[in-house]
Parts: structure tokens; sequence; C-alpha cells
């Protein structure tokens, strides 16, 4: 009897437990974006609950902290991403052994309109690739080498900033890629990352030796440091820009576009998820979604009957 209180009077507090939690996702290597993300979010909650006993917080006490953020004047998928997060904490407080079960799994996620992201088309990426870097560029080598990579090989920024020099395969034309927790996949390329690797290799090497600097990293800034996503983002819509693409340009367009295009091209769908290291099958065929809408307007702008 005692060993049960003991163990309920040591239950960490909402704010200890959210801590903790973060601090479990740095070490699981979940992305910066993520764990910036749920501290947000989680933060909030925490503060919703106070010191409310974790046997006192239910699927009610969740509805209504969710209540709390509409009245805030939040949008549904900024209330929709914060239940996410308390799904995941309490996930974790139940494997810790904290709660017994998990209230939030028993909170119906808002219903979100379903918005498919605007791809740049086969001739636009083309337009961009096949002439040479804008004056905007500060580094056209490296900026020709991301815009290859991510549109040529379709990974996501946070892995494209994580490619070591160790990882290109030139005999083979792979790329090992460390994408989400942890997980290694050989990613193909063709010629034109390899024109743009041949390009950049040199220039990077005699960047090196100037700042008199050592680095595994394959992408690096002016000061021979890693690059970082945010950096990533900014260039490739400032270039986008310049080549007259739109300004919703970022890096996941790159590997939205990379895709939707393997499948008008006729790519197997299970090809596809492997290059694009999703877990699951449904994530890969957002793209037929993407495909689908391109070949409506196809059809619109081109049958005689749909004129």
């Amino acid at each position: 009897m005692k060993s049960s209180v003991a163990t309920r009077t040591a239950r960490p507090t909402a704010e200890k437990a959210v801590a903790q939690f973060l601090r479990s996702l740095r070490e699981r290597n979940a992305s910066a974006h993520t764990i910036k993300a749920y501290a947000g979010d989680l933060t909030n909650f925490s503060s919703y609950v106070g010191s409310r006993p974790w046997r006192n917080i239910d699927h009610v006490t969740i509805r209504g902290f969710l209540s709390h953020l509409y009245e805030k004047g939040l949008g549904k998928t900024s209330v929709a991403r914060s239940l996410a997060a308390v799904r995941s904490l309490f996930r974790w407080l139940a494997q810790e052994g904290i709660v017994e079960q998990n209230p939030a799994a028993l909170v119906a996620t808002p219903k979100l309109p379903k918005k498919l992201p605007r791809v740049p088309t086969i001739e636009e990426m083309n337009t961009v690739l096949d002439s040479e870097m804008p004056e905007v560029a500060a580094f056209p080598e490296r900026d020709r080498l991301m815009f290859e990579l991510l549109y040529g090989c379709g990974i996501r920024n946070s892995e494209l900033i994580g490619i070591n020099l160790d990882a290109i395969r030139l005999s083979s034309e792979a790329i090992l890629i460390r994408g989400k927790g942890k997980k290694e996949r050989y990613v193909p390329f063709g010629d034109s990352v390899k024109v743009a690797l041949t390009a950049y290799l040199p220039v990077r090497q005699k960047l090196l030796a100037e700042r008199k600097r050592n680095t595994p990293a394959l992408l690096i800034n002016q000061r021979a440091g890693r690059l970082t996503t945010r950096s990533v983002g900014r260039i490739i819509k400032k270039i986008a820009v310049a080549k007259g693409l739109s300004p919703d340009v970022h890096p996941h367009t790159l590997r939205h576009a990379f895709g939707t295009h393997l499948l008008e091209e006729g790519a197997d769908l299970r090809a596809i998820q492997e290059m694009l290291g999703h877990e699951r099958l449904s994530t890969t065929q957002r793209y037929t979604q993407l495909s689908m809408k391109h070949v409506l307007h196809v059809y619109d702008q081109t049958h005689p009957r749909a004129k």
C-alpha cells in the first residue's frame, strides 16, 4: 500500500512530464521542427491543466483544452496539431507507466479541408534546372546541387542538410540517406545530380582550404559550416521566385514534384514509396491525387469534347 502511494506522489506534474517527453524525442532523433512544434503545443496544454493529477485529466478535459484554443482564435489546423501533440504525450506517459490509458485517443480530430499542394510542372522544373543559376544565387554550384538533390532524389530538407560526403556513392550513383527515426535508405540519382556534384565538390574543397576548416557535411555555407533547414528554405524560395516559380515554393514542394512527376511518367507506387522513405503506402498514395489533378487538367485543355 505504501509503495503505490509513493508511486502516485512521485508522478511528475504536467510541466515536468512535458520536459521529460521532449527530452525523449531528442534522444530518439526527432526532427528539430517536430520538437519545436510539440514544445509550443504542450506548454499550452500543461498551462491549461495546471497541477491537476493525471487521473483527473480525461477526454472531457482535453476537449475543454481544444475549446480553449478555439476561443484564443486558433484555426482547425493548429488545434488538430495540438491534439496530435497531446496524444503523443499520453502515449509516452503510458509507456512510462505514469498513466494507464490515452484519453486523447477518445477525442475526435477536427475535420480539415483537404488541400493538395500546388506542384510545379515537369516543364517548369526543367526550365529552372536547365538554365544558369540566377544572380541571387550567392553560391551557384552548391545551390544548383541543392535543387538537383531535392527534386532529383525526393529527399526531405532535414535529410538534405544531414548528408555527409561519405554518404555519396558516385560509382553506384546512390546516396545513403538517414531519415526519420534514424532509418537509413539508399536513394538513386541520375546524371544531372552527378554533373552538379562534379561542379560543386572542387569549389567546396577550395572554400574549406581558404577557411582552414574541415567538416563531413556535403552542403556548406560561405563560412564552411553545415547548412540549416531554414537557410535551405530561404535559398530555394529566392531562386524559385527569380526563375518565375510561385513564391509558395519551398524544399518540400520539390519533394512533392519528385513523387508526382515519377507517377505521371509511369513509375510504380511501391518504388516511389521506397525512394521517398514513406513508412505507409497511404502516404505515397497522395501522389495519385496530385497526378489525377494533372490528368484532369490535361483532359480539360486538350479533349475536343471537354471544351
